[in-house]
C-alpha cells in the first residue's frame, strides 16, 4: 500500500513542489495536508508531511545546482565574500521572496556548514533543470 500511494497520490502531490510550495497559502497547504493524513489512515502507517517532503527535495535541489556551474541559474548562487554565506537577492514583494531561488538560498544559509558542501566535486547532471 505504501508502495502504491507514493507512486501515485504522492507522485502527483509532489510534482514540482520545489516551484509552487513555497508560493501555496497556509489554506492550501492544509488542504493538502489533509490528503496526506487521509492516506495515512488507508495505507496504516507514518507518511512523510508535504513540508518535509518540500525541505529534502529544496535542498537536494539547491546543493545541486549551487555546486554545478553548468547550471543555467548557478549565478545566483554565489557566495559572499567571507565564503559562509550565500547572497540574498532583493525582493520586495512576497511573492518573489516565497520563490524557489529565494527559498534555496535562505534553506543554504540555514545550513551550519556550507563551504565544504559547495566545495564537493559535483559531475554536470541531465536531471531536469
Amino acid at each position: 500500500m505504501c508502495s502504491f500511494y507514493r507512486g501515485t497520490t504522492e507522485s502527483i502531490l509532489t510534482s514540482c513542489i520545489t516551484v509552487w510550495y513555497g508560493g501555496c497559502t497556509a489554506s492550501c497547504r492544509r488542504t493538502l495536508q489533509r490528503i496526506v493524513r487521509a492516506a495515512e489512515k488507508i495505507v496504516g502507517a507514518p507518511l512523510p508531511s508535504l513540508q518535509d517532503i518540500y525541505n529534502t527535495r529544496l535542498s537536494r535541489k539547491a546543493l545541486s545546482i549551487a555546486g554545478d556551474s553548468t547550471h543555467p541559474t548557478h549565478c545566483l548562487f554565489s557566495l559572499l565574500p567571507s565564503g559562509r554565506r550565500m547572497r540574498s537577492l532583493k525582493a520586495r514583494t512576497s511573492r518573489l521572496k516565497d520563490s524557489f531561488v529565494h527559498q534555496a538560498v535562505r534553506m543554504l544559509n540555514s545550513l551550519p556548514a556550507l563551504t565544504p558542501l559547495l566545495s564537493l566535486p559535483s559531475a554536470p547532471t541531465n536531471s531536469g533543470h
